[in-house]
């Protein structure tokens, strides 16, 4: 799905786009596909086809230009959760999708799992400014769930909602290491216990 995936390809041609998209593009491929740690900066200029001066111009460490990236790649996952429920007639039906997208995700190419978690394990300190975007769009996930569950007649949604976040977590990871065909129909099997067990109703 474009909230998982969408940081591993590009959105548009490299003459449509400005330079600081060029080196988020650039960016975001290679450290969805090899990691952090493992791409160098002069490995980011030699994709995006710019100098170390135009680069340094436009992020100043290399961690600026990881935080630009997950802020980027929030944004798109946000925007894929909010439409899925925009078109929903239910939030249970929204809860279907969302796990239905997860699972189609990760069916395909290049699939590496979710890039919040990806990234927090290559940063140790939970202070650090990139550690701090994974924490405000967990957060965002689970008010997000939170709110669904209580348009579901949930009773204890703060705890549910961990729960489903919490799956949604293990989902990913299921999807890049285990069976990727069984994500979505799992994910959404496992969501639904939770609602349940909460007293939510489940129909739609």
């Amino acid at each position: 799905m474009s909230t998982t995936t969408s940081s591993a390809g590009t959105t548009g041609t490299t003459a449509t786009l400005s330079t600081r998209d060029r080196i988020l593009e650039a960016a975001s491929a290679l450290f969805y596909a090899q990691g952090i740690r493992a791409v160098s900066a002069d490995k980011i200029i030699e994709r995006a086809g710019i100098t170390k001066v135009t680069f340094y111009r436009h992020f100043h460490t290399k961690d600026d230009l990881v935080v630009a990236y997950l802020e980027r790649q929030a944004a798109r996952e946000r925007t894929a959760l909010d439409g899925v429920r925009e078109a929903a007639d239910t939030d249970a039906e929204a809860f279907r999708a969302f796990a239905e997208q997860i699972g189609a995700a990760s069916c395909r190419p290049g699939f590496r799992g979710c890039a919040f978690i990806n990234t927090a394990a290559e940063y140790a300190d939970p202070e650090s400014a990139v550690r701090g975007v994974v924490a405000e769009h967990r957060a965002w996930y689970r008010s997000s769930f939170a709110e669904m569950l209580d348009h579901m007649g949930a009773t204890d949604v703060e705890d549910a909602a961990d729960e489903v976040l919490m799956l949604r977590d293990g989902a990913m990871v299921a999807g890049y290491l285990g069976e990727a065909s069984r994500v979505g129909k799992t994910l959404a099997a496992a969501i639904f216990a939770v609602a349940a067990a909460n007293g939510a109703s489940i129909s739609g």
